[in-house]
């Protein structure tokens, strides 16, 4: 599989066109250049691709767990045997650093299916002691066919955390990439076949929201939605699910704050800083994107953080030395070069970062550091998804907890500090999904994730995911 192909979709394990026979051209984020040509999928072909799944159900749902455990252990084998061709279409495809996509997104797809292939064989129910001469247990069964929609700033990784969860426990899924950067996902449904996945237990519907995604959303023999992307997107999908009465999970946005104290290794969160407020170009849902500084230790917090957006200069993404590449999309870009646009107006200082980087024909926005940033600046309350952080001075923990939640979003939040009762307790403070304690950008498939308030509901990863792709069945048996 190269670049520069014609995609199709992905159903019974078969390359198949678009009944409508539409395609549409994907672009190459560094130089602008179109990159790829996919099927085009609507409401009939997402009709096909869960009348498939659902077939598929039947079998899959009641093969042995010992041998869905080998098919997802053999599927992350697979995915680090074909590392290099993943890692080069995965920053083709969305702009990111091929060294990112080398070391994090192809190991940590990896991961996913190593770790749930472990938990096929260790689901199971309880026996319960009720009144009576009667046994009664309990079953923890598939719920049938999983529409699974993923977002492109990491599309591969994320396509594995719905993906392997679902498998193993024995769903059946029919996935939707995101119509900017599909490629490997297409991929990795071809090599979870290899692996042998059986036909229509996986299947690929590549298009357009408003199309397949809408469509998927609504069929009524999808039996849950597993959404990770915009806020919006979520309020639109929860109440379109509500009239099939279909379950739904949401990973929506976030607007992260990153808390230094002055008793913290100032030099050491400082430094942190700029990974996350910038790694994958700031298009990650739990950037650091509010950088809460306590005062005593502001100007010195914000001239680090300042350097080190200086030190990132957007570059080709497929250069191993490239530490920041381009964003997915002209829209994408001109979206946030706006959301600088308008700190600058509302009053912000933008202490580093020009507004759009100089690299010719691709999607470049250097990074950019704003300090005088008051609370209710739209880059003080609104996601950006891009490489752009508010440093927002504060006097103490209970004002650093107020400002943290001042939004209303609550996915991720970061507290550093050397006083670990301080930190223990504001963690226990923060709405929010997850929260890093002298580190940040932290994520293991063991442990779950999700978020609070307007960041959505329901957890990925740990064991936390599969009572979520799951239904509990009560047995009861008379003993007289």
């Amino acid at each position: 599989m190269t670049p520069m192909d014609s995609y199709k979709l992905w159903i019974d394990n078969k390359d198949k066109d678009a009944l409508s026979g539409e395609t549409f051209t994907t672009t190459n984020p560094a130089t602008g250049a179109p990159l790829a040509t996919l099927a085009r999928a609507k409401r009939e072909d997402v009709d096909v691709a869960v009348a498939s799944a659902t077939k598929a159900f039947a079998t899959w749902s009641v093969m042995d767990p010992n041998e869905r455990a080998r098919i997802l252990w053999k599927a992350g084998e697979l995915v680090m045997s074909k590392l290099e061709e993943l890692a080069k279409l995965e920053s083709l495809d969305t702009g990111k650093p091929i060294a990112n996509a080398r070391l994090i997104d192809v190991p940590r797809t990896a991961d996913t299916f190593f770790y749930f292939s472990g938990w096929a064989t260790k689901l199971g129910g309880e026996t319960i002691p009720v009144r009576g001469a009667v046994l009664n247990y309990t079953l923890r069964e598939p719920l049938g066919v999983i529409g699974a929609i993923i977002p492109w700033n990491f599309p591969l990784l994320l396509a594995a955390r719905k993906i392997a969860p679902a498998l193993t426990v024995g769903n059946t899924v029919v996935i939707k990439p995101p119509e900017e950067a599909s490629l490997t996902t297409i991929l990795l449904a071809k090599i979870l076949a290899e692996a042998g996945v059986p036909e229509g237990v996986l299947n690929v519907i590549t298009g357009y929201g408003e199309e397949c995604g809408a469509a998927l959303v609504e069929h009524p023999g999808v039996a849950k939605i597993s959404f990770t992307g915009g806020t919006d997107t979520g309020r639109i999908i929860m109440r379109t699910a509500a009239s099939t009465l279909k379950r739904v999970s949401l990973e929506l946005g976030g607007k992260s704050p990153n808390i230094v104290f002055a008793d913290a290794d100032v030099a050491t969160a400082a430094k942190a800083a700029v990974t996350a407020a910038f790694y994958n170009q700031g298009e990650l849902c739990t950037a650091g994107s509010r950088l809460l500084v306590e005062r005593s230790v502001h100007d010195q917090v914000l001239e680090t953080v300042a350097n080190g957006a200086r030190a990132l200069v957007p570059g080709d993404p497929l250069d191993p030395k490239t530490q920041m590449g381009p964003l997915v999309s002209a829209e994408h870009r001109d979206k946030v070069v706006g959301y600088v646009r308008a700190g600058e107006t509302e009053g912000a200082k933008r202490v580093a970062g020009e507004p759009r980087a100089t690299g010719e024909g691709g999607y470049f926005v250097n990074p950019t550091v704003f300090s005088d940033v008051a609370e209710k600046m739209k880059i003080a309350r609104e996601e950006i998804f891009g490489p752009v952080v508010s440093v927002i001075p504060f006097e103490g923990v209970d004002e650093a907890a107020r400002i943290a939640g001042a939004t209303e979003f609550g996915l991720a939040a970061g507290v550093w500090t050397r006083d670990i009762a301080k930190a223990h307790a504001l963690a226990a403070r923060l709405r929010a999904g997850t929260v890093w304690i002298n580190t940040y950008n932290r994520f293991d498939a063991a442990s779950p994730y999700g978020g609070y308030k307007q960041s959505g509901f329901g957890r990925e990863n740990g064991r936390a995911v599969l009572d979520e792709l799951t239904q509990l069945k009560s047995v009861w048996v008379a003993l007289t």
